[in-house]
């Protein structure tokens, strides 16, 4: 056992060192713009993606939904694409990447979030990914056991996680798990095509209760969770290569793809937008369990990205700290959640999601884009900072205009904004009755006051 103990270890330093949050040598980046895309290809797919699509109808008609699909999900990639962009760049993880804007100390408010979110994703995928194999498991062979699924699904996310970035894309994505995902989203959506009767569903108007853009909202923000994770993964990118353009397009292929899966389903087999019912129709329609835990296996990369990244920021507040004691922390505490996760508000998790994130990017985009021309640099990344005050004014701003357009969360919460604006403040709410939806507001007011107010370098420190 010792000696497999540490021919794996021996593995894993050489292919897959834990480089911290410190900018990788150059000579270390060896991902392209191809790796990149397959890599965001594959997390761009999944169950969880499904749902979400099943959210948008029967409220809006399916030539609706699909419009709003592809409007979302052009925008959202765009700020995804940015700070991959920038973490190709500067070498370092996303985390980081907030430093300069928000001071050392300020950045550790969006690591804390990014890591209460990361740990609730990846509970959501173990859970997920657990019943749904627990459902094909008991068709096929009559064994139900959801908690024992749940349970190897932890240890193989983790173990992936291990691993790191560049030993799952080139041994297992590429050799492997992409070829396996291709084939299982193609025989799907064969199989669901072949059961829908297309014309009638083209001309099926929506029942209403879901405005346009909310619904390009709900589609943004799949996007806009990964946003906190991309340089994580460009950092490894070669200086040079389409890194960016590979995130971009393999993540904008596969969301499109999922989405409108999502939506197929759901009219196609009138089945509620839960993990349980995507499941139990692809079973039906695409022609058995096999077909289903093909689906997981690109299932499972989603879980692997997201323990990495949680153990990856949490090393910017607790850089001494080692990134695989963290992913073995992250691991477990996400499989214990799991074992007790439900599906309700879920919608709410995805717009509080949205709500966090992208006013965020809108300040992180002002001062990197446009005050600081696109580079940073090693030294102003690391410089000894506290809290840079100012910056975390449009980022409050950018929430608030999110929750103005599109209340979200408890009926308190949504009652005591609502009082706020309403009465206190006598102005209308919500905000354009969520015609503009809330994502591209949030972004506007978020970046304008970020460039109005004062330089990063007249904050407190």
């Amino acid at each position: 056992m010792a000696s497999v103990s540490e021919r794996i270890e021996r593995v894993l330093e050489r292919e897959a060192p834990a480089w911290g949050i410190r900018s990788i040598p150059t000579e270390r980046r060896i991902l392209n713009g191809l790796d990149l895309a397959v890599l965001w290809g594959d997390l761009s797919v999944g169950l969880l993606v499904m749902v979400t699509g099943a959210l948008l109808v029967p409220a809006l008609g399916f030539s609706q939904a699909l419009l709003a699909i592809a409007v979302g999900s052009v925008i959202g990639c765009v700020p995804l694409a940015l700070v991959a962009l920038a973490g190709q760049r500067e070498g370092v993880p996303t985390m980081v990447l907030f430093r300069p804007v928000l001071g050392e100390r300020g950045s550790f408010l969006p690591t804390a979030l990014n890591v209460l979110q990361l740990v609730g994703w990846t509970a959501v995928e173990f859970w997920a990914i657990g019943e749904v194999a627990n459902v094909a498991s008991d068709r096929l062979f009559g064994f139900d056991a959801r908690e024992f699924w749940v349970a190897v699904v932890a240890v193989v996310c983790t173990a992936l996680a291990l691993g790191g970035p560049i030993l799952v894309v080139r041994r297992w994505l590429e050799r492997f798990g992409i070829y396996v995902l291709i084939a299982t989203a193609v025989w799907i959506t064969v199989g669901v095509l072949g059961e829908t009767d297309l014309g009638r569903l083209w001309d099926r108007a929506g029942d209403g209760g879901l405005p346009f853009w909310l619904a390009v909202d709900l589609v943004i923000v799949m996007p806009i969770s990964w946003l906190p994770l991309a340089a994580d993964y460009t950092r490894f990118a070669k200086p040079g290569s389409r890194a960016v353009a590979g995130t971009y397009v393999g993540y904008l292929i596969g969301n499109v793809w999922f989405y409108a899966l999502g939506v197929l389903i759901a009219l196609a087999a009138g089945e509620t937008p839960d993990v349980a019912g995507i499941g139990t129709s692809i079973v039906v329609l695409a022609g058995g369990g096999v077909v289903l835990l093909a689906l997981l296996v690109g299932e499972s990369d989603n879980a692997f990205a997201d323990i990495y990244s949680a153990a990856v920021s949490t090393q910017n507040a607790a850089p001494n700290v080692p990134q695989r004691a963290l992913v073995g922390i992250v691991g477990s505490i996400s499989f214990i959640l799991a074992l007790a996760f439900t599906m309700e508000r879920y919608e709410f998790f995805l717009f509080l999601i949205g709500s966090v994130f992208v006013p965020l990017f809108g300040v992180f985009a002002a001062d990197y884009f446009v005050r600081a021309r696109g580079r940073y640099g090693e030294a102003t990344l690391f410089e000894r900072t506290g809290v840079h005050a100012r910056a975390l004014v449009p980022w409050i701003a950018g929430f608030v205009m999110f929750h103005w357009c599109v209340p979200t969360g408890p009926q308190a919460w949504t009652d005591a904004v609502e009082t706020v604006f309403a009465e206190w403040l006598s102005l209308p709410f919500p905000l354009f009755d969520s015609r503009l939806g809330a994502s591209l507001p949030s972004f506007a007011v978020a970046f304008a006051l970020a460039l109005a107010l004062p330089n990063r370098k007249a904050a407190t420190r």
